[in-house]
């Protein structure tokens, strides 16, 4: 048998096909008009919490590494720079989906137990997205509402599942939440 060689690989940046390039564009439009942006935490290596894990311990949670935090910060630095007033910063009280969003938005992070995460146990998954659904369709402005989540939670209002640091874009529309767009890494 012959060994196998490792190929280089070139990567290149190429343009975003022109559909995907518009409903980027539309996520920023309706950030810029009041939308909300649903933030999967930043990176965190592992999955899920371990064993002993306590809230309010960020010794017993799953956290963000340096790239993480790094991350962290460019999303912020991508909504300042793209103009987007930002009314809100909630998150989760998980440590990962706090030190997000405080990355992102110094001093301005506000708990919001709606958007805790229920990955490890699914009995109140519904009765828990019905009050973060309540919340988003709530958000009185002005300005955009950033939330810093987890996966579970935004797949439960959205169907979507984001990869870490990736924010999907909603809009209100008669009394019910429309995905704008999404933001990637």
């Amino acid at each position: 048998m012959t060994p196998r060689r490792a190929l280089p690989f070139l990567l290149l940046a190429l343009p975003l096909p022109a559909a995907a390039e518009e409903a980027e564009e539309a996520a920023w439009q309706a950030l810029r008009e009041g939308g909300i942006v649903l933030f999967r935490h930043a990176i965190a290596p592992g999955g899920g919490d371990p064993p002993g894990f306590r809230l309010g311990d960020c010794a017993t949670q799953r956290n963000l590494d340096d790239t993480g935090r790094a991350q962290a910060r460019r999303i912020g630095d991508a909504l300042r720079g793209a103009c987007i007033g930002v009314g809100a910063v909630l998150a989760s009280e998980w440590c990962r989906t706090t030190e997000t969003a405080e990355l992102a938005f110094p001093g301005r992070v506000q708990a919001a137990p709606a958007f805790n995460s229920f990955f490890a146990d699914r009995s109140n998954a519904a009765a828990q997205t019905a009050m973060a659904r309540a919340v988003l369709l709530g958000w009185p402005g002005p300005g955009a509402l950033f939330v810093s989540t987890h996966q579970v939670n935004i797949t439960a209002l959205t169907g979507i599942v984001l990869a870490s640091g990736e924010g999907v874009v909603l809009r209100r529309q008669d009394g019910a939440l429309v995905v704008a767009g999404r933001i990637r890494p």
